[in-house]
């Protein structure tokens, strides 16, 4: 069966700003407050899409949602117009407020868990949404995601996120990598969890930061998607990993066909993770540990570069793969040198590329969070809704959108002027004619 990966982008919204809400993120945190440039974050966005279907990806497009989140504001007690709804909770509750301005959506890696169809029982597509219960700036998003998800893969199973409880958070495939010979076949999926959910100890953690991602969410996950057990790896992250800022294990870990990319720190336990990769891939590939020594590159330098949350792809005609890598691990000494030592043998990884995503990079999201990762058929690709297809000519609309739209800079005193969401709607508003998602898509053009 012909099949490839593609790559589909969240487009960066117009709220974007430096929130610092995300525990455990230490750029989020250490960048908070900040003067953000919504304008230059999306069209950075974009020019990186624009990067991975000139080199012949399959790139897809997921767009910003609605910010603020009125729903979740009247929820708790809020009302009136909007504009009332807006400055009384900025009045009153402007932590809340922030949570409920974030643009963290744009990271796309973490909307949902894809299993493709060769690895599913019924063969088909399944996605779930990702609760994002530990954050409540990201537990807003699953709804709006499932929309979009369903907009883009009409054909697919998408189902609802699972319970917002502890046991079950989830946080998407921030938390999970397919491994395969061929995109096409059979694959074996990997998924990582920080706790395990039931138990009250664990539940508490004895992380320094959240662990986000439980067992329980990625056993539910599996069943959902008709994965085979046989197929199927669960692996724990490892607590240092955790305590030094890696929040997710995309901060330390990524792989891409029959390799697996991975900090010696990532794992709590590597020597059974590899038994059990190779275990689930027996019979169909052989997989490629490349485990970067800790004497190499230290922990706290894997994640201020974000060397690991990086894309690793196969571009056509290309036997090896390409690491596409923020700029910030290029200006880093230790990881910029581990670059030039990867790519200097004949490993799995050939070549490594450096992009512009400073924006992201400054709220704790580097080319990887940007993305979520959806490996289609032929046939499945052909089915995709239009609007959610990249290209040439949705670049240029999508382009003009953003600088017709987007302000220059947005300085945290500027997140109380009401203005702000009118703004928003209204480019929002646009955009759904423009990705083809209908004039009922954001809540607030349900409600009108």
């Amino acid at each position: 069966m012909s099949a490839q990966e593609a790559n589909f982008d969240g487009l960066i919204g117009p709220t974007h700003n430096y929130g610092g809400l995300s525990e455990g993120n230490l750029a989020s945190a250490g960048n908070a407050g900040l003067v953000s440039r919504p304008k230059e974050a999306a069209l950075q966005g974009l020019t990186k899409m624009r990067a991975m279907y000139d080199a012949g990806l399959w790139q897809g497009v997921l767009p910003p949602q609605q910010r603020p989140y009125l729903p979740a504001l009247r929820a708790a007690g809020y009302s009136g117009s909007d504009e009332e709804v807006y400055e009384c909770v900025w009045k009153t509750d402007p932590r809340l407020a922030r949570n409920m301005l974030s643009a963290s959506s744009m990271w796309a890696a973490n909307a949902a868990t894809v299993s493709p169809s060769p690895d599913t029982q019924d063969g088909r597509l399944h996605l779930t949404p990702a609760n994002l219960s530990t954050m409540l700036h990201r537990s807003i998003e699953h709804e709006q995601t499932g929309r979009a998800l369903k907009a883009a893969f009409p054909f697919a199973a998408v189902h609802d996120a699972l319970p917002m409880q502890s046991v079950f958070a989830d946080e998407g495939a921030a938390n999970h990598v397919r491994l395969c010979a061929e995109r096409g076949g059979q694959g074996v999926e990997l998924f990582v969890y920080g706790r395990e959910g039931f138990n009250e100890n664990d539940r508490s953690g004895d992380t320094k930061f959240p662990a986000r991602q439980t067992l329980k969410s990625v056993e539910a996950i599996a069943r959902r998607h008709g994965l085979s057990a046989a197929r199927t790896v669960f692996a724990k992250q490892s607590k240092a990993a955790i305590d030094a800022g890696a929040f997710h294990n995309d901060v330390v870990c990524v792989g891409a066909k029959e390799t697996l990319f991975f900090h010696e720190l990532a794992f709590a336990a590597t020597a059974q993770m590899k038994a059990d990769v190779t275990a689930a891939a027996k019979g169909l590939f052989t997989p490629n540990f490349v485990e970067v020594p800790l004497s190499d590159v230290p922990i706290a330098d894997a994640i201020k570069a974000y060397l690991f949350n990086s894309m690793l792809v196969q571009f056509p005609n290309e036997n090896r793969l390409t690491l596409i890598a923020p700029l910030e691990t290029e200006e880093n000494e230790a990881t910029r040198k581990y670059c030039e030592k990867l790519t200097a043998g004949n490993g799995p990884i050939g070549c490594v590329e450096f992009v512009d995503v400073r924006q992201s990079m400054r709220n704790g999201g580097g080319p990887a969070c940007l993305r979520l990762r959806v490996t289609l058929t032929d046939t499945e690709w052909a089915q995709v809704n239009v609007g959610q297809t990249f290209t040439p000519k949705l670049h240029s609309a999508l382009n003009d959108w953003v600088n017709k739209h987007y302000r220059d800079r947005l300085a945290p005193e500027n997140l109380t002027d009401p203005s702000l969401m009118t703004e928003s709607f209204a480019a929002l508003d646009e955009l759904t004619a423009i990705m083809n998602l209908g004039d009922d898509f954001y809540p607030f053009q349900r409600e009108r």
